[in-house]
This record gives structure tokens, sequence and C-alpha cells, in this order.
């Protein structure tokens, strides 16, 4: 039975789910991602029967098959922690800003992040993959400020649909700058290009031991903003009537969600849409309560992403269709709707 209605960022009213229906969605989402981890393990240019991939979690390495799983594991891997970390970055973008169309794609924050390497790269020779990390997660927090200051203008603060269009009117400019330090440089366009469309591929544990702190660290402080994002969800004012410090909340939790999406994007690259797509679906099974819609949303977009991983592998065999171009096939459609359902109101 459910409880208690709330608010969503885009204003609608959600009930609050019970506990158990809770934990059995989650209960849920635990078995499909076991059966995607096997599946993304398996498929590929060469299908791997599922006792080849036992034998080689067992430590056997004789077999070509086994050879292909050890290069899979880490690709697996990285695909289950870009998802979460770009989903819980979305949904804490999506309570920061009270917006329902938040998402480090559309605000332009990924690439504010992806012209930061690009230009560590080409102009100040960052060769250190912890120097790509710091540089996505500088870039990425420069340009959510800038977003943010620029959808504040005018009349009515920051709406949804002004931040959306702020966000998207930077991205572009933002792709622009970087095509421009590019071109010019052969040495480093054919690799920039490559991961500009973002991607799991080429995954070492080495790349996810470098960027796992980063991931952690944004989070926990993430986790840890989850009761703030319940008080900011009521109003600014409701907020700071319950005690709370509303520029120290919004701050805190953006800046973990800024380290979520920044690390992420400096070893996949700039993937649009996860954090859009993601918490809108947990919020229907799971309520808007943010100690459940971020784990939620963590283990949802993890999924999601391995999917689109494992899709991208199948239906362009023997070659594949990175997941970027896949979650932009999912996230573009969705995107329309919610502006549609918004009613494109406020300009």
């Amino acid at each position: 039975m459910s409880t208690v209605e709330s608010v969503t960022p885009s204003g609608a009213a959600v009930v609050r789910r019970p506990r158990r229906v809770r934990l059995l969605w989650f209960l849920v989402c635990l078995g499909l991602i076991a059966v995607l981890i096997v599946a993304s393990i398996a498929v590929g240019t060469r299908f791997v029967p599922v006792p080849t991939i036992l034998d080689a979690l067992g430590g056997a390495d004789d077999t070509l098959d086994q050879a292909v799983i050890r290069v899979r594991i880490p690709r697996t891997v990285l695909a289950l922690l870009a998802g979460a970390a770009l989903a819980v970055s979305g949904a804490v973008f999506q309570g920061v800003t009270r917006n329902p169309l938040a998402d480090p794609g559309i605000l332009g924050i990924n690439m504010g992040a992806s012209l930061a390497v690009v230009v560590g790269l080409a102009y100040f020779g960052l060769s250190n993959p912890n120097s790509y990390i710091w540089a996505a997660i500088a870039g990425a927090a420069i340009s959510a400020v800038f977003v943010y200051a620029i959808g504040s203008l005018g009349r009515g603060g920051p709406t949804p649909l002004k931040l959306a269009l702020a966000g998207a009117a930077t991205s572009a400019a933002l792709v622009s700058f970087v095509t421009a330090v590019i071109l010019p440089r052969n040495d480093i366009a054919e690799n920039v290009q490559s991961w500009q469309i973002g991607g799991v591929g080429g995954a070492t544990f080495e790349r996810i031991w470098q960027v796992l702190p980063f991931l952690g660290a944004g989070l926990a402080v993430c986790l840890l903003s989850a009761r703030s994002l319940n008080s900011l969800a009521l109003g600014d004012d409701v907020a700071a009537g319950l005690g709370e410090r509303v520029a120290i909340a919004r701050g805190l939790a953006s800046l973990g969600a800024v380290m979520l999406c920044g690390a992420t994007t400096a070893i996949c690259g700039p993937i649009g849409f996860v954090g859009l797509v993601v918490p809108h679906g947990c919020r229907l099974l799971v309520g808007p309560d943010h100690r459940w819609l971020l784990p939620f949303s963590a283990l949802t977009g993890a999924g999601l992403l391995l999917a689109a991983d494992v899709i991208g592998r199948i239906v362009a065999r023997p070659g594949e269709i990175d997941v970027g171009i896949i979650t932009a096939f999912v996230g573009a459609p969705f995107f329309i709707y919610i502006v549609r359902r918004q009613k494109v109101r406020a300009l």
C-alpha cells in the first residue's frame, strides 16, 4: 500500500512506495544486472559459452576464449561504474535544480569536461591519467557554474527550460571549441574523435583503479547529501525553515555530481542521457526519497549502460557501436517527451 505523496522536479505528485516494494525492485534489478554481466562477458565478435566463463574466472587462461574473457571483464566493470556514476549525477542535478531536464550531457557539463581534457592534452602535454581526471572535473565544474549562471538570468530565475536551453547552447559552443583545438593537431585528432563518441572499449583494470577513488568520493558526497536533497525538493524557503543551509547543501551535492560526471567523462568520453532517463524511471519504482533514489539510480544506471554496451555489440556484429550512440537513441525521444510534458513554458 502506498503512503504519502511527494513532488518530483517536474512538479508532478509521486506516491511513496512501501519498503517491501522498494526491496523487491532492488532484487529484480540485481538479478537483471547479473544476467547482463554474463551477457557482456559472453557476447562480442566471438561468443563465449558460460562454462568457459566459469573456467576463466577460476583462473584458467590457456585458450583463446578465456583470453577474450579477461579482456571483457574490465570493460564490463567500467560500464557498471560509469553507468552508476552518470545516473547518480543526473539524479543529484535534478534534485539540486528541481529541473526534470537536468542531465550532465544536456546541461553541457560533460562537454565542459571534454574541452578541459582536450585543451590539456593539446597545449599542456597531459599524459598522466590522474591529470586527465582532474582536468575533466575542473572543466565540468566551470561549465556547471556557467550554465547555472546563464540560466538564472531574467525573470523567474533558473527555470527548467532556461537551464536546458543554456546547457544546449553551451554544449554546442564547447563542441565547436573542441573541434577547433583538435583540427590542427593530427597527432591527437583520431584518438580524441573516437573518445568524443563515448564508450567503454579498451578498458583496463589499471585505468579503473585510477578513476575509482574519484568515483568513490563523488558517490559518497552525493549519498551523504540525500537528506539535504529531500529538503531542497520542498523549496528553498521551506528547506531553510527546516534548518538546512541551502547554499552549502546545494554546493556540496553539486560537487559530488560534478566529480562523478567529470571522472567518468575523463575515462569514457561524454556519454549522454543516462542521467536523464534513469532517475525518472527510478522515481516511478521507488518514489522520490533521495535516500532510496540515489542508490537505486546507481544500480539501474549501471544496468542500463551495460545493456547499451551489449546491444551495441550485437546489432553491429562483428563490429560494435559505442554506448554513447546507443544511449542517445534511447534518451533523445525521452528528452522530447519530458519537454512536451512541461508544455515548453517560462522561456
